[in-house]
């Protein structure tokens, strides 16, 4: 089932396109990456597509509600409040799922929401397929979170909402090798409970099974001219054949008489 659709997306500001002519169309259970240099619009098309922010051409419909993981100065961990108290926080501003809602979200999610008084980490943590293997303990505070961590705690907040879809923003920013492998990985998984996830990185990592969407692509370097196609280099007049010297130029003006009596 389509959760998010694109065709022909843009934005276009006073500074020129932030991104444009993007076509994206994400299922539940696919995984799409959003890759691109620094600049070429990745955050802002995430923020797009989740519905918080702005479009100028295109089309974008979206079949239910969508959830925010890290997005650098947009949605991030509180830097006092310790990884527990983030999910706690989530919680209860949730509040319980309405009935009318309630086959709409998924069944982690429903289980995380009910168990916040008895141990909300654990359902949380659990909920987003993270069984035994999340990179942190309940007490680290925000400021003291990881790159890797920041993400992991921004996707287990992200399920707390039952949304259709999560979009995740530089996923491999401050991360290394095995750590950006098995964040891939974890992407993958949430994607296997139901959950449409679009992420944006630099680069995808070669065994991800993530759709790559690219943005900005470099402009093509012009190739260096065939010297077999080069205009010929004209060649020097011959002096044998050259004309009298032009009016005002060496020799003009003098007396052949007196060139002769100087020679002498």
């Amino acid at each position: 089932m389509v959760v998010v659709e694109a065709r022909g997306l843009g934005l276009r500001t006073r500074r020129g396109w932030v991104f444009r002519d993007v076509d994206l169309t994400a299922a539940a259970g696919e995984l799409h990456a959003v890759t691109g240099p620094p600049g070429s619009g990745r955050t802002s098309l995430l923020l797009a597509l989740a519905g918080r922010f702005p479009t100028s051409e295109g089309r974008l419909a979206r079949y239910g509600p969508a959830a925010l993981g890290q997005v650098a100065g947009v949605h991030e961990p509180d830097p006092a409040l310790t990884v527990a108290e983030h999910v706690r926080e989530r919680l209860l501003l949730l509040g319980p799922v309405p009935s009318r809602r309630r086959q709409l979200v998924p069944l982690a999610a429903l289980r995380a929401r009910r168990a916040y008084r008895r141990d909300a980490f654990a359902a949380a943590v659990a909920g987003a397929g993270l069984t035994g293997d999340a990179p942190f303990a309940p007490d680290t505070r925000g400021r003291d979170l990881t790159p890797l961590q920041r993400q992991v705690l921004g996707l287990v907040l992200a399920t707390l909402a039952g949304p259709r879809l999560i979009v995740a923003d530089d996923v491999d920013a401050g991360s290394d090798a095995p750590e950006r492998a098995w964040l891939w990985a974890t992407l993958a998984r949430l994607a296997d409970q139901g959950y449409a996830v679009v992420a944006s990185a630099r680069a995808v990592e070669p065994d991800s099974p993530a759709i790559v969407h690219r943005l900005g692509n470099p402009p093509s370097v012009p190739s260096p001219p065939d010297p077999a196609e080069a205009p010929p280099v004209p060649s020097p007049p011959d002096p044998a054949v050259a004309g009298p010297p032009a009016e005002g130029g060496p020799g003009a003006g003098t007396d052949p008489t007196e060139t002769a009596e100087v020679a002498r």
